[in-house]
């Protein structure tokens, strides 16, 4: 980020590249930040979670590119409060693609589209609502399509736990960081982390909630 050198396929190892560089450009020697190395570790993990749990298998391949979406998107929002329209664009790509791939195309089309559009279509609706009483933006856009194109991977119920958890997650780190009142809080992290709660134990967790009854 420093000197704009384009990086070689040494530079781009996960973790070891800046293990190995112990930190610093090769071509500049400026600091590189320990975001990089703890994003790589971060996604390697959750690599291995995905796998554990889904086994070899479409759906596998399929989360781990949600999820590698997901943490771009999560990266974005802290940096900059937006989330690109690229990789809303790209998630539901990879969505319609394994859909293809499902042998059951109707069906599973149809589901994503209850999911999808589960939480983001009563979301606008509530948005619009208190855009027009407060007279200012509530809920960014962004988050909106987010829960749009994450939506499309799950069922309805697993798209309204992980509304809750979004939520509960987005007031933990509002108060951990301490924001002012003024300053918008990124809530695409507090989704992010939420759907990948939801695809390790969503179904599980909603299960045994039923099962009570």
């Amino acid at each position: 980020m420093s000197c704009g050198h384009k990086l070689g396929v040494l530079d781009l190892v996960p973790l070891g590249s800046w293990l190995f560089l112990r930190g610093k450009c090769r071509y500049c020697g400026s600091k590189i930040s320990v975001r990089y190395p703890l994003s790589e570790l971060a996604l390697g993990l959750v690599y291995v979670l995905i796998l554990a749990k889904y086994d070899l298998t479409l759906r596998t391949l399929e989360l781990i590119v949600l999820c590698s979406l997901l943490l771009c998107v999560t990266l974005c929002d802290l940096d900059q409060h937006i989330i690109p329209d690229r990789f809303i664009v790209i998630g539901i790509i990879n969505r319609l693609i394994f859909i293809l791939l499902s042998g059951n195309i109707w069906e599973e089309l149809k589901l994503s589209l209850i999911g999808a559009f589960s939480v983001s279509l009563p979301l606008l609706v509530l948005s619009l609502i208190l855009d027009k009483i407060l007279k200012k933006d509530t809920m960014g856009g962004g988050d909106i399509k987010l829960f749009f194109m994450a939506g499309m991977y799950f069922a309805w119920s697993v798209n309204v736990l992980v509304l809750f958890m979004s939520a509960i997650i987005g007031i933990i780190f509002g108060i951990l960081t301490k924001k002012n009142e003024e300053k918008q809080i990124p809530f695409g992290p507090a989704v992010s982390v939420g759907y990948f709660l939801g695809m390790l134990g969503g179904r599980e967790f909603i299960d045994l909630y039923t099962g009570l009854f």
